[in-house]
């Protein structure tokens, strides 16, 4: 396939600088191998030799042409890892994610997002806002593979994924758990910025072609749709959540 070269059921390559050193650097334990390009001048190809030879992880320099073939299509730059199956946590985790953000538990829950690209940038937005966990269901969606990997710049190594089986179960687990749903919906009546966004909530967000889901949306204590006075009748999935994610960040600081 060429946006995620499978090597097994256990493992995959992962391709780019950021996403290698991301890799050594916060999940090191899963890393198996690293192929860096020999012929490569950049310094960060040595920066990454040597992070990978500390942590006792074997390091090949091999030709541009090899790291073609395991990159698949994607953007190598001279250097790619072998790495364990991505680290995603399931809904029995949900609890113990909620009880540790003490009253301020900020969830991203993705409904279906098909397009590694905006999985990727939508679990780069959530490191950055701090927010607990990304929730997405296993089935008929997109999982963190390595061009997921790769879009995130890293960031699907430092933020929990949280896979389910049953989003509106899940969902409904949340709310016993004191979590505020909130479903982020075009056609919405109530504005996303009169919310209350400081103590636990979940921002939910359909896929790209379809939106939220009925079960999904039936689950929701409340659907907003964010203000657009340009017209346009909705935003790409990782472009709303950024701006979600970072209205809830906004409230808390002030």
């Amino acid at each position: 396939m060429r946006h995620n070269v499978r090597m097994s059921k256990s493992s995959q390559w992962i391709v780019g600088l950021n996403a290698v050193a991301a890799a050594l650097e916060h999940d090191a334990e899963h890393v198996r191998e690293v192929l860096l390009d020999a012929a490569a001048k950049n310094p960060r190809i040595l920066d990454i030799e040597q992070q990978a030879q500390r942590k006792d992880i074997p390091v090949r320099r091999v030709t541009t042409q090899a790291l073609d073939g395991v990159a698949g299509g994607l953007r190598h730059q001279g250097a790619a890892a072998r790495y364990a199956a991505a680290k995603t946590l399931d809904e029995h985790a949900l609890a113990g994610l909620v009880a540790a953000a003490a009253g301020q538990a900020l969830l991203l829950v993705l409904d279906g997002v098909q397009d590694p690209h905006n999985l990727g940038a939508c679990l780069r937005s959530a490191a950055a806002a701090g927010a607990t966990a990304v929730i997405i269901p296993k089935d008929k969606a997109v999982q963190v593979n390595a061009t997921v990997r790769k879009t995130s710049a890293g960031a699907a190594d430092t933020v929990p994924v949280v896979s389910v089986t049953n989003l509106a179960r899940a969902l409904r687990e949340l709310q016993s758990l004191g979590v505020w749903i909130y479903g982020l919906a075009g056609e919405a009546d109530a504005s996303l910025y009169a919310l209350d966004l400081r103590g636990n909530v979940a921002l939910v967000l359909g896929s790209e072609g379809e939106g939220l889901r009925r079960l999904t949306r039936e689950q929701c204590d409340q659907l907003v749709q964010i203000p657009m006075p340009g017209g346009f009748e909705s935003l790409n999935v990782s472009v709303a959540a950024g701006i979600a994610l970072f209205e809830a960040v906004r409230q808390r600081l002030a």
